[in-house]
């Protein structure tokens, strides 16, 4: 599924991020679990993230990174014409954390939804913002990535394997109209391949059990509450889709790897992040990374690169950024930007 350049374009006209003050260090993650930092950080790249040090959600977190987005983007949030959200930890069960962000920005009417597509939720949702604004059917797009993981992981040994990788944070973008011809979104690239969902998922509470949540879910030897992951399958399809959807994006433009100013990949393992750019040939100087800081947020992890890029001045006017992300469902996707 992919869209391309029609006769008006969508770009991003601001950017904001809140990360929690919050620092858990390999080191204290030690404390906790049979592991070592030199094992975190070869297998990860990861040597702190942060986590929310009280009774914070998704939206919470969204709203802080929006606020400052509007801002940057000089919008007030009643102008907004579509509110996104990208989370694979909603604060609720229902309803959509889109909604209880909408409530915390104090305004009304404009449709709010959840994008639930994990690592990849951020770029799913770039697109249906760029097809909003393409279409004339928005002019003000708000759409957040937005993450709580620390309550959802299993801090003990039995959990390491995926406790070690997440962190919890929010990355928000506003997104508008571009005029000038060929720039902002250039295009957009979506795949899904959901034979593979077992593969990295978290079980309960699930609608497919009655009821949705046990005891022996919980506290059970399987710890069924908490996610799971088969890392070397999950691993070696990551290489495999990344270097091809990112391909598929620069194939529809006409354009090279070489021609790529900024990539920013999904902040989902270092390793997988720098035999990516290996593959395609891509210098490692033209590659962002941060997931030695964050560790992974999912669907955060893209926008709050994206802001960070910026404040580095890595984001210059006509750069070719491209965006990519790989992960549960399986889903995977990149954009290209013209900045």
């Amino acid at each position: 599924m992919t869209s391309t350049h029609n006769i008006v374009g969508t770009r991003i006209i601001g950017l904001g991020r809140y990360i929690p003050p919050k620092v858990v260090t390999n080191s204290d993650l030690t404390c906790l679990m049979d592991t070592t930092e030199e094992w975190i950080e070869q297998r990860t790249g990861i040597r702190e993230r942060h986590f929310v040090d009280r009774s914070l959600g998704p939206a919470d977190l969204a709203f802080l990174a929006a606020r400052d987005a509007l801002e940057a983007a000089d919008t007030d949030a009643g102008d907004l014409d579509l509110i996104l959200l990208g989370t694979l930890s909603p604060d609720v069960d229902f309803p959509a954390s889109a909604c209880l962000l909408q409530r915390g920005l104090g305004v009304r009417g404009m449709p709010a939804l959840d994008v639930r597509n994990q690592c990849s939720g951020f770029l799913y949702g770039l697109a249906i913002a760029d097809k909003f604004v393409r279409s004339g059917a928005a002019r003000r797009v708000l759409l957040v990535g937005s993450e709580v993981h620390s309550s959802g992981l299993d801090l003990t040994t039995r959990g390491r394997d995926v406790a070690v990788i997440f962190g919890d944070g929010a990355g928000a973008a506003v997104l508008g109209p571009e005029e000038r011809p060929g720039h902002g979104i250039l295009s957009t690239h979506l795949h899904a391949e959901g034979k593979y969902a077992k593969k990295l998922w978290v079980e309960p509470p699930a609608s497919i059990a009655s009821p949705r949540i046990d005891e022996d879910m919980v506290s059970g030897q399987g710890g069924r509450l908490f996610p799971k992951m088969q890392g070397r399958h999950v691993f070696r399809h990551a290489l495999n889709r990344f270097p091809e959807v990112i391909r598929e994006a620069l194939a529809a433009n006409g354009l090279g790897v070489a021609d790529i100013d900024l990539f920013i990949p999904h902040q989902a393992n270092l390793r997988i992040s720098q035999i990516v750019a290996a593959t395609l040939e891509l210098p490692q100087g033209k590659m962002f990374s941060n997931i030695e800081r964050y560790g992974n947020t999912t669907a955060g992890s893209i926008p709050i690169a994206l802001h960070e890029a910026l404040e580095a001045r890595r984001l210059t006017p006509g750069a070719l950024v491209c965006l990519a992300a790989f992960g549960s469902g399986f889903t995977w996707a990149s954009a290209l930007i013209r900045w």
